[in-house]
């Protein structure tokens, strides 16, 4: 689970929004509503609250003081810091809540960043030393988690590094746009902030920091008992490691905990609970579904668990493995097979459970992970940090959200009804995430479940009780995708969409995706106001002026920090402010890009030079302004000389690697090639996308099902914004242009990913809805019928339809709560399905239909002399 999702969770129980004070029933921290200081600037962002004196101007990189602390010792630590940086005007920011104080510290945080609730920003390297010093008496006694990226400043809460300190952008290896550091050369290099502390190259450790950097190396794994063999898995809150004992040779499992990190909803730490765990595998010891308790001993302030090593596989990989829905030869007998399978593990799952409450422990936290089955058959349990005492009738502080209980449960009851959630969830994966957004959605996955798998009602009958327990459930009508009339349906999400509206906001008008709080992402075309206007006249829904009057608005003066690209940028709201009839105020926003520099952007569709040259050429057309068609070619000749070979990328996709498929990786620059082709006739177009689908292709591998999907290494991706079916779009339309006996065979692998039945997330970008535009691109493989396979596809989305309101509603990535924008969310569905039932042709842009291999409609440049690609703004340092 992504921490930034439940952090967005905090403040409402239906939507992804901020948590600043206005929000929920959390306040801010009695200093974030602190008179500023005369002759200070204050910035206040969702977790920030950033304070510069207006006299001295901070550079914008150098070393940076962070202050940790415990909940206990937060406030002291930053009235401490106040006092002090405003009496001397050092820059400084502080977390503005203790909520999100304590989601950034939470076990799923991220461990690079855990801990910091305060940094510093002094001038130079003196004052940095002056400060560390008197700020080190001052601090004394606050406690607080060590924070992984920094080196601590002797044992109190400070910690430094050497990072930025104002927010620059530049392309990391991977593509990706990062934040960012000048090196020695004055080059823009990223800033590198993994959780173990290091130095860029050019930088020097100021002396008076040597003897703290050794101290820190001084602590050794050694001495131990155990050798330390791999990683199993990382958290906030420590590590869990395959080890080895050195006395007799064994495999065991250790695990580490930090104190004051990974905090839980309790406020516990890693430390806390696991020498709870400790304590509850003593009491469970002997029992053969709990791992036997080895040793338990501290190393520095850090803890360690050492149990018995079970060499089995999570649940949830063998259910990844075996699911059937997810492939395109899913037939009654895997299905069957699949069932059987799942109804043997089962009451095996429940016998382990109530092994547990024969001893007068509840597990807590029972989900497909903490499941481990061994090749002789053994069930075993894992993780008992939440475990609580039956007797007790307490709650888990920590709970997978896909199966922890409504409030009314309590003791045995939670695992009872994490056990029923199981049950669904293997039909069903990760679906029972949604039942907090309504608790009788169960009734409606239990039929669909029941509709799909040769399941005994009975079984299923029994889970949706124990879920919906006693008080009668209410279950709430709404449009059926694929059964009710497809104007009901439209009418419904639209119905959603409007009463989500909030035209009082300013960061957003739609709520959608996390990703719209960032600068400009509330009115983009993924995430934005863009994009749920655009799905919405793509749909014929009516206009309303209000809200296209609120995106105007904002397109003309946008945010700091707004991007420039096409799905996440002001070129994308351009393109639908041109749609929606405002073309002077789409030209003026492009104009608002121009005078940004592209040094830090990477090729691709979704936020790179591809879309960017892909609505030039296109608005440059539409418009008859020929400065933005010679523009767009201009673009055109960078990203072919920027491409390189078809083997000039990795294997793999992500992580480190550039990204592949039709958002981020070169079927974004291969579009553009094919529609410049198609305005020019230039055959060499058409060689320049060879190379890009072929590299995309590079990234692709075959599935026993005959599928053709992006692999990232550890899975592989079938979705439409970086998987296969993205790359099918662009290459069908480059196979209508030139025959490639290798293209055609790899389209049909590409083509079969849209013959999957299930998918966990219904949205446009990675979801089943990219499947459903795709099919009525007309993606889906002969002999298929396409009509049958939209049917089938539209009819699915049932899975994840939601009432809101008194309309029809999707939820958006990760499933928590829901979004009505393009990329995650209802207007995304709403599109997709137009693709197939609308009564005109409706595409994603750029992708609709060529009209006509090398139409020569205006005269166009092909390629750009070096003078003129330097001649616009746009452009330089590319």
């Amino acid at each position: 689970m992504n921490d930034q999702y439940e952090l967005y969770c905090l403040a409402d129980r239906l939507f992804y929004d901020t948590l600043d004070g206005r929000r929920g029933d959390h306040t801010d921290f009695p200093l974030a509503v602190r008179d500023v200081p005369d002759g200070w600037e204050h910035q206040a962002t969702d977790t920030w609250m950033h304070y510069a004196p207006l006299a001295t101007r901070t550079p914008p990189q150098g070393w940076k003081i962070h202050v940790s602390a415990c909940l206990e010792d937060a406030e002291r630590a930053m009235e401490a810091v106040w006092d002090y940086c405003v009496a001397r005007d050092i820059a400084f920011k502080f977390l503005r809540n203790r909520p999100v104080m304590t989601m950034l510290n939470s076990k799923a945080a991220a461990r690079g960043s855990s801990g910091k609730l305060v940094t510093i920003y002094p001038l130079d390297e003196a004052q940095l030393e002056l400060t560390l010093k008197e700020l080190d008496e001052l601090l004394r006694g606050v406690k607080g988690p060590y924070i992984l990226s920094d080196l601590r400043y002797g044992q109190g809460p400070l910690f430094v590094r050497y990072g930025g300190f104002v927010a620059r952008r530049c392309l990391s290896e991977n593509g990706e746009r990062v934040l960012a550091i000048e090196d020695a050369d004055g080059r823009l290099v990223p800033d590198v902030r993994e959780p173990a502390f290091s130095l860029p190259s050019w930088v020097t450790l100021p002396e008076f920091l040597e003897p703290h950097l050794a101290a820190r190396n001084a602590v050794t794994t050694n001495d131990l008992p155990y050798t330390i063999e791999s990683v199993i898995q990382f958290s906030n809150g420590g590590g869990v490691y395959l080890g080895r004992n050195l006395g007799t040779g064994e495999r065991v499992v250790l695990k580490e905990a930090r104190p004051y990190a990974g905090l839980d909803a309790a406020d516990r730490d890693a430390v806390t609970r696991l020498a709870h765990e400790r304590d509850m595998l003593e009491r469970l010891a002997g029992l053969d579904a709990v791992p036997a308790l080895v040793d338990y001993f501290t190393l520095g302030d850090h803890h360690f668990l050492v149990q018995e090593f079970v060499d089995g596989n999570p649940l949830q990989r063998l259910l990844v493995q075996r699911y059937p829905l997810t492939r395109a030869t899913c037939d009654r007998e895997t299905i069957a097979e699949y069932t059987s399978w799942v109804l043997d593990v089962l009451p095996k799952v429940r016998q382990a459970v109530e092994s547990l409450h024969g001893r007068g422990v509840v597990f807590g936290d029972l989900h497909p992970n903490n499941i481990l089955l061994t090749a002789e058959g053994r069930l075993v349990l894992i993780d008992y940090e939440v475990a609580t005492l039956a007797e007790d009738r307490g709650r888990a502080a920590l709970a997978h959200p896909a199966f922890g209980p409504p409030p009314d449960r309590q003791g045995v009851e939670i695992d009872v009804y994490a056990l029923a959630c199981l049950c669904l969830g293997l039909f069903a994966p990760q679906l029972t995430i949604m039942l907090p957004l309504d608790r009788a959605k169960v009734v409606q996955l239990a039929a669909l479940v029941t509709e799909t798998f040769p399941v005994p009602p009975e079984v299923v009958e029994e889970a949706v009780r124990t879920i919906t327990g006693p008080a009668p459930m209410t279950v709430r009508p709404i449009p059926r995708p694929g059964l009710d009339p497809w104007p009901q349906v439209k009418a419904a999400m639209g119905q959603a969409i409007m009463a989500s509206a909030t035209l009082d906001r300013e960061d957003r008008l739609f709520p959608g995706d996390v990703a719209q709080f960032q600068p400009g992402g509330g009115i983009n075309l993924a995430y934005g106001a863009a994009g749920v206007l655009y799905a919405l006249e793509r749909s014929g829904m009516r206009r309303l002026p209000e809200h296209e009057d609120w995106l105007r608005r904002k397109a003309l003066a946008p945010d700091p920090g707004t991007g420039i690209g096409f799905y996440d940028g002001l070129h994308g709201v351009a393109y639908v402010l041109d749609l929606l009839g405002h073309r002077q105020d789409a030209l003026d926003t492009v104009e608002l890009c121009l005078r940004e520099k592209g040094d830090a952007l990477q090729l691709g569709l979704f936020g790179g030079l591809a879309g960017i040259g892909l609505n030039l050429l296109h608005l440059g057309v539409t418009a008859h302004e020929r400065a933005l068609i010679d523009l767009a070619f201009q673009i055109v000749d960078i990203c072919a000389d920027r491409l390189g070979g078809p083997e000039d990328v990795p294997e793999t996709s992500g992580g480190a690697d550039p990204r592949a498929g039709l958002m981020y990786g070169s079927s974004g620059p291969a579009l553009l090639f094919l529609r410049a082709y198609e305005r020019t006739g230039d055959t060499s177009l058409l060689d320049r996308a060879a190379v890009a689908l072929r590299q995309d292709l590079r990234r692709c591998v075959s599935s026993e099902d005959g599928t053709l999907q992006v692999s990232q290494g550890w899975r592989t991706l079938p979705y439409l914004d970086e998987g296969s079916v993205g790359i099918g779009l662009v290459l069908a339309r480059y196979l209508a242009h030139r025959d490639n006996e290798d293209f055609r065979a790899a389209l049909g692998g590409l083509r079969l990913v849209t013959q999957g039945r299930y998918f966990v997330q219904p949205g446009l970008f990675t979801g089943r809805s990219g499947m459903i535009a795709a099919l009525a691109a007309g993606l889906g493989p002969a002999p298929h019928d396409p009509d049958i396979d939209l049917a089938e596809q539209i009819h699915g989305l049932g899975w994840h339809a939601l009432p809101y309101g008194d309309g029809l509603a999707f939820p958006g990535d990760q499933l928590l709560r829901l979004s009505m924008d393009f990329a995650t969310g209802t207007a995304g569905v709403l599109f997709a399905m137009s693709t197939a039932l609308h009564d005109r042709p409706v595409f994603l842009p750029f992708t609709e239909p060529p009209g006509g291999t090398g139409a020569l409609t205006v005269a166009l440049p092909v390629h750009g002399s070096a003078e003129r690609l330097r001649s616009h703004e746009l452009l330089k340092e590319v």
